[in-house]
């Protein structure tokens, strides 16, 4: 025998918009200097998820390397 689900589901509300999340990933060296993107793609790094539209603080290499793959959206 089935059982229909009686209970009724709200539709999504609109989500603030909030402040996009910064990741700090460097390659060690506090000298080396940094550089804000934004995303044009979802990326996970180390374990943490970002999301289109996410501002991401990295080295100047690992940027470098982001816009080649296609990650950094056009400003």
């Amino acid at each position: 025998m089935t059982t229909k689900n009686t209970t009724t589901t709200k539709a999504s509300e609109p989500q603030e918009t909030t402040a996009p999340t910064v990741l700090h990933a460097h390659s060690g060296n506090i000298l080396e200097p940094l550089e804000t993107i934004v995303l044009s793609h979802h990326l996970r790094i180390e374990g943490a998820d970002y999301v289109p539209g996410s501002n991401i603080r990295v080295s100047v290499d690992y940027a470098r390397r982001l816009r080649k793959q296609g990650y950094v959206a056009r400003s």
